[in-house]
């Protein structure tokens, strides 16, 4: 993998009471489409993308890539999860950011926490020790609750984007012990 680190990628399928977590496949192209050029998905990554530029331009297994989680709910795509590396970037904790996005139609069923959660588990086996930085607007309640609920920490708060952005922390032997 050359993405968070030296394990091996994909994982097999990782499966929680809801959800799977998986590589991404062929049949996810169309829900990777309705992801990206979601006017409510975009609201929080900068804007959508539009739908007939997406479709001539996604490949046949779009996001197959070391770190990217699709985070299936009875056999249908529903979103991603991601751990990429970001280390050059401030803050500079090391490890991973934590990503994700979910269809609107998914939001507000506790999925995101499930699959984020899991994921992160995941990576604590799989990189043992390493931190996980997770960065979103302060304004994106969410989000914000989100990282409060899977135990990231505080780091800083910074203008980017024309708004406060908060940069928070997740280190697997903080959130076990």
């Amino acid at each position: 993998m050359t993405g968070p680190g030296p394990a091996v990628w994909p994982p097999a399928p990782i499966a929680t009471a809801r959800l799977v977590l998986r590589a991404s496949e062929a049949r996810d192209r169309a829900a990777f489409v309705a992801l990206f050029s979601s006017p409510e998905v975009g609201t929080h990554i900068g804007g959508s993308r539009p739908r007939d530029e997406l479709e001539r331009a996604m490949p046949e297994v779009p996001g197959r890539r070391p770190g990217l989680f699709v985070v299936e709910r009875d056999g249908a795509m529903i979103g991603t999860v991601t751990l990429d590396r970001r280390d050059a970037e401030p803050p500079d904790t090391g490890g991973a950011e934590l990503g994700y996005l979910l269809l609107p139609e998914a939001w507000g069923h506790g999925y995101a926490t499930e699959a984020c959660a899991v994921a992160l588990d995941w990576f604590a086996d799989a990189f043992p020790g390493e931190p996980v930085t997770l960065r979103t607007c302060t304004a994106n309640d969410r989000a914000m609750r989100l990282a409060a609920k899977l135990g990231f920490v505080e780091v800083e708060r910074y203008e980017e984007y024309g708004a406060e952005q908060w940069s928070g922390v997740w280190s697997p032997a903080a959130s076990t012990g």
